[in-house]
């Protein structure tokens, strides 16, 4: 039976200042050193909540890429299919998180990773998928380099072959569409993430996302002023469906962000055989975000959400796009209180979430 999860993707290593600390206040100094990439994200997550997960990436061969992979498969996910390349470098990203009404500011250093210049057909990709029920990607992966994205485009055709569900999040990130000069990173973004839609199911995004790669447009929605216009996303995941209408499902998350230690947080999905869109979470039958008002790190919320997602869709409430959207919203939730991008929430933690506990009461 197939049953496994498999994401691609690029892992880097992860650079962050204590207590909200500035670079120029921490360095010369120390900075705490984890490992993240959205694709492990999601593969970690997955296994948190009892998946069966596969993470392919490819990595440089030395001692600091073993603590990467190790950081992985530590919690149970396969890396066996993980690529020890001689050319490339392990990819990094500094964060510096901010509070109140300062943002948080992401620095890369992702050139030239293994990823970045390993090209698809060195993936065995006939036996990843060979046992794979589903398959999720980025768009981050095609953003680093022509080569990535090739591998991205190969890897869904393949997934698609194999009988997988392909989802995609389409994860823009204008630092880093730069790949082909004299092309501006939207409409790199564009004319790569549609040859690669063409074999996806379940898309996910934002409201910035949607624009950014697809030039839809959702309402009148500032999500800089913390304003979201939610009536008007069922309207932009039907756009959606009307240019790739193989698609199953949508999911656009909705983020309000109030200040960079309080976002409202929900999302919508939209099931498009039956035309209905589900939001949550719910107040009764009104849509009422949760609010997260002491962030203590938001990297990993969208991966988190996805993997949800992934887990509801394909399993425990595969005939429910409701139950499935609620326990996505309330995993990403709670990955919001946990440092790093992975999310160390269990099912029953979700599950108690998703079913009303909201508190955060002492459990004794």
């Amino acid at each position: 039976m197939k049953d496994v999860i498999v994401s691609y993707g690029e892992i880097m290593g992860r650079f962050s200042p204590d207590n909200n600390r500035r670079f120029r206040q921490t360095m010369p100094g120390n900075l705490n050193v984890t490992f993240a990439g959205a694709e492990s994200s999601v593969a970690v997550s997955l296994k948190q909540l009892g998946a069966n997960t596969r993470y392919v990436t490819a990595l440089p061969k030395h001692s600091i890429a073993d603590a990467c992979e190790d950081a992985v498969r530590r919690f149970g996910v396969d890396t066996s299919y993980i690529l020890r390349t001689d050319e490339g470098r392990l990819g990094l990203y500094f964060m510096e998180t901010g509070a109140n009404q300062r943002p948080s500011q992401v620095i890369y250093d992702r050139a030239d990773s293994s990823v970045a210049v390993t090209p698809g057909d060195a993936y065995d990709w006939d036996n990843i998928f060979a046992d794979a029920k589903w398959f999720h990607i980025s768009g981050i992966t095609q953003a680093i380099s022509k080569e990535a994205a090739e591998a991205s485009i190969l890897a869904a055709s393949k997934a698609k072959e194999a009988g997988a569900t392909v989802s995609c999040d389409l994860n823009f990130r204008k630092k880093l569409w730069n790949w082909e000069p004299g092309t501006a990173p939207r409409d790199l973004a564009e004319k790569t993430m549609r040859r690669l839609l063409k074999y996806v199911d379940v898309v996910i995004g934002n409201e910035e996302d949607a624009h950014d790669v697809l030039g839809i447009k959702a309402g009148e929605s500032d999500v800089e002023a913390g304003e979201l216009d939610i009536a008007r996303y069922p309207d932009v995941a039907k756009q959606i469906q009307s240019q790739f209408p193989h698609v199953s499902h949508v999911a656009i998350t909705l983020r309000e962000s109030i200040s960079a230690n309080h976002n409202n947080w929900g999302a919508m999905l939209y099931t498009c055989k039956t035309g209905e869109a589900d939001f949550a979470p719910l107040d009764g039958d009104e849509y009422k975000p949760y609010q997260i008002k002491n962030i203590v790190d938001r990297l990993g919320g969208g991966d988190s959400f996805s993997a949800g997602l992934i887990y509801g869709l394909s399993g425990e409430f595969k005939d429910s796009p409701k139950d499935a959207l609620e326990f996505a919203v309330a995993a990403s939730c709670l990955c919001h209180s946990i440092e790093g991008d992975f999310n160390y929430s269990s099912y029953d933690e979700v599950m108690s979430l998703k079913n009303g506990s909201v508190t955060g009461r002492v459990k004794r």
